[in-house]
This record gives C-alpha cells, structure tokens and sequence, in this order.
C-alpha cells in the first residue's frame, strides 16, 4: 500500500509539471486583484526578533495552475533568510496540494510540516476584501541589526522554480532594543540611456523535429509527433500575422541533417524537407511566396556534440574526442574520415546506440522569421510594456521609466522587464544592476554586473555601490572615486555616505557596540 501511494504520489507531480507552461513575465496572466503588504513591526526584543506584517487581499484570482508567495526575506550585507511564506493557490494547484497532503504517510507529513506556508489561501472565489495578520518570533542573530526586510512576490507552478514578480520593501532597518542604531546606507543609483534605434530590426525562431517516412520529403500533418512540431511553427507565424506594428522582411527555413550517408544526399534530402514545410505554410499564411527562403544548414555535428557531452553514454570521452579532433572531409591519404571513425569505434557499438537514439532528433528544421517593428510615443509604449514588451527598444522602455518617481517599484521593474527582453545588452544589464542595488539585492546586482557595460562611470558608481553595502569599503572608495572624477553625481553622494557609515562604525566602536 505504501509503494502504491508513493507511485501516486510521484504521477500526480509528473502529471502537474506536464501540464505547466510559462509565457511572458507579464504578472496579469498569473492574477488579478490587489495584494498590499503593510510594514508593522520589526522589532528587536532581547534575543528575539519580533516581525508583524498586515496582508491586505482584494478580488484575488490567481491562474488555476500557480500559486502567488510572499516570502518576506531578511537581508544584510552577507546574510539572507526567508521567512515562511503566504501561499495563494488557484484552483487545480490548491487540489493537487490536497492530494499530495491524502497520499502522504506519517513521516512525509512531519516533514512538510516542518516547511509549511506561514497561510495558504484560496486563490479564487475571493470577492472582497480579505486580511492576513502574519505574525512571526524568530532567534535574534548579531548579522540581523544591519538587516531590512522585503517582501519578494513570486509566481511557482507545481515542482517549478519560482519566478519573481516583484520585491517589496517593507523594513529599512531593524529597530534595536536600547542599542545605537547602525548607519544605514542609502545607496545614490546612475543609469544609462540606451541609443535610439532608427530601425527596430528583430527576429524569432523556433525549431521543429518534423518525422518524415524514410527518404521521404512529403509531410504528413497527421505522421508521428507532426501535429506537436507543426503546431509551434504555426503558433509563431500566426503571432506575427496578426501584429499591425510589425513588418515581416523574410522567413527563411533552414534545415539540418544527421550526419548519416553522404553529404550530397544528406543536402538534397534536408533541402527538399524544407521546401516541403514551405509549401505547407504558404497556403495557411497570408505570407508571400517571395519571403520564404530555403536554406541547407548542413550536417548537424554540433548538435549530436551536445547531446553526447550531456549524456551518460558509454565511451562518451572517446566519441568526443572523434567529433573534436577529425575532420568531416574523407582523408584518402589514410582513408579516414569522422563518419567512419565513429562507424570503427569500439566495434561500432556506440554509433548504432547513437543511430538509435540521437540521430533522429538531429534532422530538425529552424523556421526563422526577420522583421521591423514600428516605433512608439511613450503613451503607447506604456500600453505595449504589458502586453508585448518585445516590441519595445531599450530607449522606449528606459523613457516609460522616467515617467515614473526614481526608484519606485514600477520605475524599478521597468528595468527588469528590459533585461528579461534583451538579456544579452550590456546596457540593460547595467541598469538592472543598478535597479537590483536600489533596493540593496546585492545577489542580482553581481549577477547582472557579469554582462554589463564596463566603460561608463555609472558602471564604476554600481560597483561602488554593491562592495559600499558589502561592507567592503576600501573597494567601494577605489570605484566610486574612478566614477566621480569623471563627474557622475550620484558617485559623489555615495562617497559622502561612506564617510558617514565609516564614522559611525567609529562611533559605536567607542560605544562597546
């Protein structure tokens, strides 16, 4: 009975992951309804920390699937610690959670005991106003006199990671018991505006593993897995067909090869399987024939590369070793080559393995479609950050920030909706840094400052900025004196800050702090 529960238990999570799928991060599709956090005590009381919060909920309803958390988390310089969350669960995660609690034994039960929500709470059927007093006493630790709080709201589908929405500060500072309160920073944050785009050029693509009878170039809509395939490539098109704002320039498909057989029939057949795809689409779309181009992408050798590398196969090391190190082209002066390499090694036990399992999912086709996307005022720009902000430049997205008060939590998400649509920008990622150390997210800043600008004083000023609230002031002065010598205000404030946090930890030095 007890195999037979556990069994269930593993099949309704498989299920319920199945069944999750995750689009924009545009936080009207997880729930509507206003969720408003209250600061009302953090509190230090002897070797306690004393944490109240009033949850205020109104017309909450959150996606079936989903739930909303918010997990209020402590934060200092090098310290984070999540406080037990308030779940709001839609409907079939609310019913999934029921179940899984029905199937537990006596021992599971104990153990998601021990790691509970704080509440959970209905996520639909709520038509009114609604309040959550969340009341917390924890051991108060020495880090947690320099600790604020914030409330992060995440979105999380059943056994998915969560994906933040948004963090909201509640505390700056915990307030001591009879003890000199710690200076408490206030970093000063630069951000750069990006160039204006004259022409907004972009592209989308999506791959398809189309299953064709062997040597056989005609699809078949119905064969196989095509259904699935065609669907994702007809779901891409149909998005752009019914964009008003964009103008299509080409759509190329480009098909791949398993690098099995000769290179001349491997050409011919992945050529003609993407002409076949063409003339599948070219009487569903209003799309003319002019812009499709077929093109041959050759052997997929880097895609057998990565399945092999993240596999568990057997000689693994020595089949990659063939891939890196000889050449496609047939040498006739020693009559070898990589295909027959791989054909010879190890009495060819490991090609047949990869024939079997790798190859077929080696003969894909990319439909990639380029395009022009008009530009925007900043009232339309405002409507479109919700619904497709995509069609946005950085500029039009960084002008709808200005609209907003500097370092509020729209001006804030603003810059993180940008690095989400162009996370590669060396300039986006610099202003999310920027807006992560706005509210002392120190973790995320690090992060985004990898990618980032380097050659801007607002990128010394940021650096600056995260070793000022690590503690790490001989780093913070070296940055922040770069970036005020090239005359970045924001540089000096920080400097100005420093000194006062240097004189305080003086201060409450000759104090016995």
């Amino acid at each position: 009975m007890t195999k037979l529960r556990s069994f269930l238990y593993l099949l309704i999570i498989f299920l319920t992951i199945s069944s999750l799928s995750y689009g924009e991060e545009n936080p009207k599709k997880w729930y509507t309804g206003i969720i408003q956090p209250t600061a009302l005590e953090l509190q230090q009381a002897g070797d306690s920390l004393h944490i109240q919060i009033l949850y205020n909920f109104d017309n909450i309803q959150v996606s079936s699937n989903h739930s909303i958390e918010l997990i209020p988390v402590l934060i200092a310089a090098n310290h984070q610690m999540e406080l037990p969350e308030i779940s709001i669960k839609g409907r079939k995660n609310y019913q999934n959670l029921k179940r899984k609690l029905a199937l537990m034994n006596t021992q599971e039960r104990a153990f998601y005991q021990s790691e509970a929500p704080y509440s959970i709470l209905k996520g639909y059927g709520m038509t009114g106003k609604e309040q959550i007093r969340y009341s917390l006493i924890i051991p108060f630790e020495p880090w947690m006199k320099d600790a604020y709080l914030n409330v992060r709201k995440e979105v999380m589908g059943c056994c998915r990671p969560g994906r933040l929405l948004s963090a909201i500060p509640l505390f700056g500072a915990v307030t001591l018991e009879k003890l000199p309160v710690p200076y408490q920073i206030t970093p000063h944050i630069s951000y750069v505006q990006p160039k204006v785009e004259p022409v907004k050029s972009r592209e989308m693509s999506c791959e398809a593993f189309l299953d064709f009878v062997v040597s056989k170039t005609d699809i078949k809509p119905d064969y196989m897995n095509n259904p699935t395939e065609l669907k994702k490539i007809s779901s891409m098109l149909a998005e752009v067909k019914n964009d008003t704002a964009i103008t299509i320039r080409g759509i190329s498909v480009i098909g791949y090869a398993s690098p099995e057989g000769s290179v001349l029939f491997n050409k011919q057949l992945s050529e003609g399987r993407a002409k076949a795809l063409v003339n599948y689409l070219l009487p569903r779309f209003p799309f003319s024939k002019e812009l499709y181009k077929v093109e041959y992408g050759g052997e997929n050798w880097e895609g057998l590369r990565k399945m092999v590398a993240e596999s568990d196969m057997a000689e693994k090391d020595g089949i990659l070793h063939i891939i890196d190190h000889i050449p496609v082209e047939i040498n006739y002066r020693t009559n070898t080559s990589r295909k027959k390499s791989l054909m010879l090694y190890k009495q060819g036990n490991p090609y047949r393995f990869m024939l079997r399992e790798y190859y077929p999912h080696l003969r894909k086709a990319i439909c990639k479609i380029e395009y022009d996307v008009q530009n925007f005022n900043i009232e339309q720009a405002k409507v479109l950050i919700h619904s497709r902000p995509q069609n946005l430049s950085l500029n039009e997205i960084y002008l709808v920030a200005l609209t907003y008060k500097n370092g509020s939590p729209e001006f804030i998400e603003l810059f993180e909706t940008a690095v989400s649509v162009f996370p590669d920008d060396k300039i986006a990622n610099l202003n999310a840094a920027s807006a992560a150390l706005s509210r002392k997210d120190t973790l995320l800043a690090e992060k985004y400052l990898k990618k980032a600008e380097t050659s801007t004083p607002e990128y010394e000023n940021a650096v600056g900025v995260l070793h000022l609230l690590r503690g790490d002031y001989e780093q913070a002065k070296l940055h922040l004196n770069k970036a005020a010598e090239s005359g970045l205000r924001q540089a000096n404030l920080n400097l100005e800050e420093l000194a006062k946090k240097e004189e305080n930890i003086e201060l409450m030095s000759k104090l016995d702090y």
